[in-house]
C-alpha cells in the first residue's frame, strides 16, 4: 500500500526547492507558452507540456 504525500515530513532543504519551484514554473510555462507560438518546433511543445504537467502537479500537490 502507497503511503500519502505530506508535505509537512519533507526535509528542510527539499521544502524550499519545492517552493522555489512553485514559484518559478508558472513564468516558465507562459515564456515557453509565447516561444511555442511565435516559433513553434517539437521541442518547444514537448518543452511546454512537461512544463504544463509540472506546474499542475504542484498545484495539486502530487509533488
Amino acid at each position: 500500500m502507497r503511503k500519502k504525500y505530506n508535505p509537512y515530513l519533507l526535509h528542510p532543504w527539499l521544502k524550499t526547492f519545492r517552493s522555489i519551484c512553485a514559484q518559478l514554473i508558472i513564468p516558465f510555462t507562459v515564456f515557453q507558452l509565447i516561444r511555442t507560438f511565435l516559433l513553434p518546433t517539437t521541442f518547444d511543445v514537448l518543452l511546454l507540456l512537461i512544463f504544463a504537467f509540472i506546474a499542475i502537479a504542484i498545484k495539486f500537490e502530487w509533488i
